[in-house]
């Protein structure tokens, strides 16, 4: 029970401390786990474009807030987002190409 209690108190913590960060995080969790499931079942097409759909929002929020609020990190997240976001571009063009 005491790790439960500790994870629920990291979550409220990260929540309160850096809330556009939280939910980046958050969007990104269940983004994986959409693609997850698109790929234990290959046939449910909506969930690799919820999943997509949820990296494209996290990618786009993610340098929306780096450029408002630089971080010390200021390139890397700028890279990673943008690699994000590619990868869920060439994903949808894959799925409506592939129809």
């Amino acid at each position: 029970m005491r790790s439960l209690r500790f994870w629920f108190d990291t979550f409220l913590l990260a929540s309160q401390y850096n809330p556009p960060r939280f939910v980046e995080l958050l969007m990104l969790m269940l983004a994986i786990a959409s693609i997850a499931v698109s790929i234990l079942f290959p046939t449910e097409k909506p969930y690799m474009v919820l999943g997509l759909s949820l990296v494209f929002g996290s990618a786009i929020s993610i340098l929306v807030r780096e450029s408002m609020i630089p971080s010390h990190q200021n390139r890397v997240t700028q890279i990673t987002a943008l690699l994000l976001l590619i990868t869920s571009l060439c994903g949808f063009a894959d799925i409506l190409n592939n129809g």
